[in-house]
């Protein structure tokens, strides 16, 4: 089943890494590279990196007779079905053409496609479905300014599926259980919103279609609680997760008997293990662990729950087997190309799957494996035109901070800047730190495609696994909590001097990028140390921490205490105070250096008031910034035009202030609805491409 939870996120695949170790599997395509040389015709078109891909996110149905992926259609991504066997006889089945579809999955009719989609990136989704047959599509949640969460599937009611939808109460999600066919509606379980204790904050649910669990965020101590049916219309304490515990610990599934749950549990340790919970004893059994990294995910048999491995990424991501039949495919499918792999669809059965191959100098490659024949087959790459470009290797390293925390990191170095197996270039460059979102969430190692732009353009890039980060335990994550702009930036500057004093970085010549959080973490740069940084690229990030926190979306009310507890409480004279002396609204004066901001008009975490506030302030002071808007994109720029465009944008400005390599604008305007509000002078060519596309 398919959950929804405001809890850690759980991924069902497995991934791995290490030497080929198969015996007679066919190779995969031969990566053909170009010569390296810097000069205007090794540069890689940003097109190639954010434009659509080719083909991706193949997905089998649960019989194993079809396939269904992404593609364009008429310039937007929709999906294509074929036969497993026969993909040149693929069709388009949806016609989505405002945003691109990003979301999808088969139901078990293994006759209709459900996907999720927004409008303009306002985080609404609506859920639909595609009839395969007659082609019939089905808003199956047609209700404005309203959320839906696709909440569990289940083989036992092929033709219906439980969705969590806040139309009632735009705060809390009630249960409803849809067919897919008719979009006939009904509430399985109403939310009790705010109880005694706090507000509900999900549900868990079984195959059977029961609600086994709710789940309730307490306001008087930070915890979580998993509320069990009392037999009396109520709800009886099942489990408590503290606080400290709240972002490692969430319910994964349930074993094929239904008593016991499958859960992310990090309680009475560090890192989260994968575990099982008897859900009538309560007693826990530990069922795979590392003591470097929390658990980030686990393969369940598709028809029978059973547990057949469990994932974990420290710098790599690596698998512990279960199952020995399945410990041996893993090790297999090592042998059959490049990259860390990933089971990314199986039929129901479990004898088909669809597997990815993922590298950090190559397009993600994906196959079909017969289980039962041992036989693999290429199927299609997801950009294949990347395999001609001189593409740059990204390596892990782990940067000590200056109290002793170990930055799990990722570095990518121009091609041609270095050695073969040398992780260091042969002179200094210069450098951008990449920071990511979140903060809860982090950075991994494989193709990325922004690294791959800033290396072909001469940059060294550095991201850093800054405390606050998930995936290493709760210590190093709760170690972020209250230390934005503060222990959380000190992470960033100690490695900013790792690669100045590795040799890695021109002293002069660092800027610092990123998205969300990382868009925040710009800001703090140019406002809290003004001088540590040549420039900055701020994408949606906020401004003013309590602004942020008194507009977060109603739907993610059980989220505040959690927000008040690892950031401010923006509640209270004392709490608005400290967000303050932490937002870089209050110190704009300090800004030295130059500042690019991207941001989308529809965002619904980080609303455009959070750069209008910034950019006006700095105006006001007649400080340069420049400012770019995208009408119809939320939180990040999710239509390929406008990624494009805000990259056309980014690299000018970068090229201006650090002296990389830029490739022109050219045409890379044609399709967004990029708008420049102020200081498109401060990047050179962006006046002139806005007037002879017409746009502002």
């Amino acid at each position: 089943m398919l959950r929804s939870t405001c809890w850690s996120a759980v991924f069902a695949a497995v991934v791995l890494q290490g030497p080929s170790m198969a015996q007679g599997a066919p190779p995969a395509p031969k990566k053909e590279r170009l010569e390296t040389h810097f000069d205007a015709q090794s540069l890689i078109p940003r097109k190639v990196l954010f434009g659509n891909p080719d083909r991706t996110s193949p997905r089998i149905s649960p019989d194993g007779a079809r396939l269904a992926w992404l593609a364009a259609s008429n310039g937007y991504l929709n999906v294509w079905v074929a036969p497993i066997a026969d993909l040149a006889a693929a069709k388009v089945v949806t016609n989505d053409t405002r945003r691109g579809i990003r979301q999808f999955q088969w139901a078990y009719t293994n006759d209709h496609i459900v996907y999720l989609q927004d409008r303009g990136g306002d985080e609404n989704f609506r859920v639909y479905s595609v009839n395969l047959t007659t082609g019939a599509e089905k808003d199956l949640t047609p209700f404005e300014k309203s959320r839906a969460e696709i909440e569990g599937v289940s083989r036992k009611f092929p033709g219906e599926m439980l969705i969590a939808l806040n139309n009632r109460d735009d705060k809390f999600l009630d249960l409803f259980r849809v067919n897919i066919e008719t979009g006939e509606m009904k509430m399985v379980a109403q939310s009790p919103g705010m109880t005694e204790r706090g507000p509900s904050a999900g549900w868990v649910a079984d195959d059977d279609f029961n609600v086994r669990f709710l789940q309730r965020s307490n306001i008087d101590d930070g915890s979580m609680s998993l509320l069990k049916p009392d037999g009396k219309g109520g709800w009886a304490e099942f489990l408590t997760i503290p606080q400290e515990d709240s972002l490692t610990t969430s319910p994964v599934g349930f074993d094929k008997t239904g008593r016991t749950l499958y859960a992310l549990d990090s309680r009475g340790r560090d890192t989260a293990a994968f575990v099982s919970i008897d859900t009538e004893t309560g007693t826990t059994g530990v069922l795979a662990e590392d003591s470097r990294a929390d658990a980030q995910g686990a393969m369940l048999h598709p028809a029978d729950n059973t547990v057949q491995a469990v994932a974990f990424n420290y710098e790599r991501p690596e698998w512990k087997p279960l199952d020995l039949a399945v410990g041996r495919d893993l090790l297999y499918l090592k042998g059959v190309a490049s990259g860390d792999v990933s089971v990314v669809s199986r039929s129901l059965d479990d004898k088909q799957w669809i597997v990815a191959f993922n590298d950090d100098d190559g397009p993600t490659q994906y196959w079909h494996f017969d289980r039962a024949q041992q036989q693999e087959r290429f199927l299609f790459a997801q950009r294949p035109a990347l395999s001609r470009l001189p593409l740059a290797k990204m390596f892990p390293v782990v940067i000590k901070s200056r109290d002793g925390l170990g930055l799990v990191s990722y570095l990518s170095l121009p091609a041609g800047s270095h050695k073969e197996e040398a992780q260091r270039p042969s002179k200094p460059l210069p450098m951008v730190l990449l920071v990511h979102g979140g903060p809860w969430a982090r950075d991994v190692w494989g193709f990325n495609p922004i690294h791959q732009m800033l290396a072909n353009r001469g940059y060294a890039v550095l991201s850093v696994n800054f405390r606050g980060s998930t995936g290493f335990g709760k210590q190093f994550l709760n170690a972020g909590n209250r230390e934005w702009a503060a222990k959380m930036h000190d992470d960033l500057l100690d490695a900013v001097g790792w690669a100045v004093k590795e040799k890695v970085a021109d002293p002069a010549k660092v800027a610092i990028m990123g998205g969300s959080y990382g868009g925040y973490a710009t800001l703090v740069g140019m406002t809290f140390t003004p001088e540590a940084f040549a420039c900055g690229v701020s994408i949606v990030g906020p401004s003013n921490l309590a602004t942020l926190l008194n507009t977060i979306p109603p739907y993610w009310a059980p989220m505040v205490r959690m927000f008040k507890d690892r950031v401010g409480d923006h509640t209270t004279d004392e709490g608005r105070r400290f967000l303050e002396s932490r937002s870089p609204l209050s110190r704009v004066g300090a800004i030295r250096r130059p500042l690019l901001i991207g941001q989308g008009a529809n965002d619904p975490r980080v609303k455009q008031a959070e750069s209008d506030q910034i950019v006006k302030a700095m105006q006001e002071k007649n400080i340069p910034v420049t400012y770019v808007l995208f009408p119809d994109e939320g939180h990040g720029f999710a239509r390929p035009a406008n990624n494009t465009a805000f990259f056309a944008v980014a690299e000018q400005f970068l090229s201006r202030h650090l002296g990389g390599r830029a490739e022109p604008i050219g045409d890379d305007f044609d399709g967004s609805s990029i708008t420049v509000p102020h200081g498109a002078e401060g990047v050179p060519g962006l006046s002139e491409a806005m007037s002879s596309t017409g746009k502002r």
